[in-house]
């Protein structure tokens, strides 16, 4: 499954970055759908994800109120909406499939080249 994602660069402390991820169509419809990071010299982590009709969504804490998930499976889309961005939210961000609902990253069968996002102080 090829994912591309798109959307990262260099922003300011405080400011917004809008990330997206295209996704095959026979997959996307039926998936949950996962954004992580990797930040230099860490392990990747979870960010946030959503249920394959954007029904559902979870984030971890360091995020929420920050970051919003979305989806629009007509255009085989998943987005997630940066705001307040800190100097800590700088790594590599991943999008990534799963068939069920879970933050485990090993659930997640595919997964598109990251996007870097740099968030400078």
């Amino acid at each position: 499954v090829q994912l591309q994602a798109s959307g990262g660069g260099l922003v300011q402390a405080g400011g917004s970055l809008r990330l997206s991820c295209a996704a095959p169509e026979y997959t996307f419809s039926t998936s949950t759908m996962g954004w992580f990071r990797q930040a230099p010299g860490k392990e990747r982590e979870f960010v946030s994800i959503i249920s394959w009709n954007g029904g559902t969504t979870y984030y971890r804490d360091s995020v929420k109120g920050r970051f919003t998930i979305s989806r629009d499976n007509a255009k085989n889309t998943v987005y997630m909406q940066m705001n307040d961005l800190k100097p800590d939210d700088t790594a590599v961000y991943y999008c990534a499939v799963a068939p069920i609902f879970t933050t485990t990253e090993e659930s997640f069968t595919s997964w598109g080249r990251g996007t870097l996002v740099t968030v400078s102080s």
